[in-house]
C-alpha cells in the first residue's frame, strides 16, 4: 500500500501493545481514501493536470506548515473513554465475557489509561487500556481490555486539510466501518490454524459516525523478523487469501470499492498532481534521493495508469486482509509461529497477492528495515504465498501471481512513496534515511513491473 494519509507503525515493541509509537511522524495508505465509487475505469483525462494542480499546490502548503495539533489532557480515570464509556453493569457483562463466562462479577477497581500513539490516525478516535479487577463466587481476577474508537475521518484535524470540493468524495471514500463489522463476525473461526484475531467481547455504534470495539489485551512477544519469520506469514497470508471458508466473509465490511476508485481518487486528486508540483520536488529531502530520472520514470507511469488499473483488475482476486505488514502480525509469547491479526479497517476482497505488499515494504518504508534485501525476501514471500494458496485450493500460476502482486506495489506504493509526507519536519539524518528507503522501494518496484511485462 502506498504512503499517504495514515501511517501504523512498524515498530515491534516488548510488552503488551495492539499499538507501537514510532519516532518519527510518518503516514500510512489509505486502500480507499478519495474513491469509493465502483464506476467503470474511465480514460486519463488529461484536464485533471490543470483541475487538480491547486489542490496539490495546496496539500503540498499544508504540510510543509504541518499541522497543528491539539492539546489533550491525559486522563487516567474511566472518563478517558469518552463516548466509548459504558455503564457499570455493560462493563461487569464485558469483564465477564473476557472470563469466559455470562454471568457477571463485581466490579472491584477499574483503571483507564490511554495507550500512546504519537500519529495522525484518521479513522481512529481513541485507543485506551481498561484494567481492573472483578469479584466472583470463586474468587477475584484481574481483567485487562483494549478499547478502540474508530470514527468517520469527516471528524479528524486532518480532513480539514482536504479541499472542499472533493470533501463528499473523501469521506465517503474511507472504509472506517469495516473493522467494527469484521469483529461482529465469525471470521475469527474461520482462519486457518496459525492465524488468529483478538477476541471481541463488545461492538457499539457510538452514533452514525463512530464505533467502540472492546477486545482482548493481546500480549506481545518482541521478535526477530528474519526471512523465515517472513516466509512463514507469507504462507499463512497465502491460505488466508484462499481459504473458502473465509471467503464467506470477505465482504463483511459492506464497502463498495475497487482499483478503478482508487487510481480516481486518491492518485488523481492527490499523489499525481504532486508529481508536477516542482516546489516539492525541489525541497531537499526529496532531492536528495528521488532524482530527476527516478521523477521521470514516475511521470511516465502517471501518464499509463489506466492501463495499469485495467491490468490488476482483470486478474483473480482473494481475500485480503489490506494492511497485513509486521506490525500488524503479532506473535504472542506463548506461541511463536502463529500470528495475531489486528487492524482490519481494509478487510475486503482484493487482487490476488495484494498482503504481500504490505509485508514486503512495510518496515522499508518507515526505515525500521533496510532495503537491502527487497528482492530476495520479495522472492521468498512470494513462492510461500503461493504455497499458501494452493493449500487451500487456489490454483494460479506463479508468473500470474507475480505480475499481480508487481502491478499492485507499482499502484499502491511504487508512485506514491515519495516522502511528501515529511518535508515539514526537520531534515534529520533519519528522516534522510526513510526518503533513502522510499526511493530505494520505487526503483525496486518500477524495475519489477518492466521485468515482469
Amino acid at each position: 500500500m502506498a504512503v499517504g494519509t495514515v501511517r501504523t507503525v512498524r515498530v515491534a515493541l516488548a510488552g503488551s501493545l495492539m499499538v507501537k509509537p514510532s519516532p518519527f511522524r510518518v503516514t500510512k495508505p489509505a486502500v480507499g481514501l478519495f474513491g469509493a465509487e465502483s464506476s467503470p475505469l474511465p480514460p486519463h483525462p488529461a484536464s485533471a493536470r490543470q483541475a487538480t494542480s491547486s489542490v496539490a499546490r495546496a496539500m503540498v502548503r499544508a504540510r510543509v506548515r504541518g499541522t497543528r495539533r491539539r492539546y489533550r489532557p491525559v486522563m487516567s480515570g474511566r472518563e478517558a473513554l469518552g463516548a466509548a464509556a459504558v455503564s457499570d453493569d455493560e462493563l461487569a457483562a464485558i469483564v465477564a465475557r473476557s472470563h469466559g463466562t455470562e454471568v457477571p462479577g463485581t466490579l472491584l477497581d477499574v483503571d483507564v489509561t490511554e495507550v500512546p500513539y504519537g500519529l495522525d490516525a484518521i479513522s481512529t478516535a481513541g485507543r485506551h487500556r481498561v484494567r481492573g479487577t472483578a469479584r466472583y463466587a470463586d474468587g477475584d481476577r484481574p481483567f485487562s481490555l483494549f478499547v478502540k474508537q474508530v470514527q468517520s475521518w469527516e471528524r479528524s484535524a486532518i480532513f480539514q486539510q482536504v479541499p472542499e470540493e472533493i470533501r463528499e468524495l473523501a469521506a465517503t471514500g474511507f472504509p472506517w466501518r469495516i473493522e467494527p463489522l469484521v469483529y461482529r463476525s465469525d471470521l475469527a473461526a474461520r482462519l486457518p490454524d496459525g492465524l488468529r484475531m483478538p477476541r471481541s467481547f463488545g461492538v457499539f455504534e457510538l452514533d452514525e459516525l463512530s464505533a467502540s470495539i472492546w477486545l482482548e489485551d493481546v500480549p506481545i512477544r518482541a521478535v526477530t523478523w528474519d526471512l523465515p519469520r517472513y516466509e512463514r506469514a507469507a504462507h499463512l497470508l497465502g491460505r488466508m487469501a484462499g481459504s473458502p471458508e473465509v471467503a464467506v466473509r470477505a465482504g463483511v465490511g459492506e464497502f463498495d470499492w475497487n482499483v478503478g476508485a482508487y487510481i480516481g481518487g486518491r492518485l488523481t486528486h492527490q499523489v499525481f498532481p504532486m508529481l508536477r508540483v516542482d516546489e516539492l520536488w525541489e525541497h531537499p529531502l526529496i532531492a536528495g534521493s528521488f532524482d530527476a530520472a527516478l521523477r521521470g520514470r514516475l511521470l511516465a507511469i502517471a501518464e499509463n495508469i489506466w492501463d495499469y488499473g485495467h491490468e490488476l483488475m482483470a486478474l483473480p482476486t482473494a481475500n485480503a486482509h489490506g494492511d497485513a505488514c509486521p506490525n500488524n502480525l503479532l506473535v504472542r509469547p506463548d506461541d511463536e509461529t502463529s500470528f495475531t491479526l489486528i487492524d482490519f479497517g481494509f478487510w475486503m476482497e482484493l487482487p490476488v497477492g495484494f498482503d504481500l505488499g504490505q509485508l514486503l515494504v512495510g518496515d522499508v518504508q518507515i526505515g525500521a528495515r533496510s532495503s537491502d534485501d527487497l528482492a530476495e525476501r520479495d522472492e521468498a514471500c512470494l513462492v510461500a504465498y503461493h504455497h499458501g494458496l494452493a493449500a487451500e485450493g487456489y490454483a494460479i500460476d506463479l508468473a500470474v501471481l507475480r505480475r499481480a502482486h508487481a502491478v499492485h506495489l507499482l499502484l499502491f506504493t511504487g508512485v506514491s512513496a515519495f516522502p511528501w509526507d515529511l518535508v515539514h519536519g526537520p531534515l534529520t539524518p533519519e528522516v534522510q534515511a526513510i526518503a533513502a528507503s522510499r526511493a530505494a522501494i520505487t526503483r525496486y518496484v518500477l524495475d519489477l513491473v518492466e521485468a515482469t511485462s
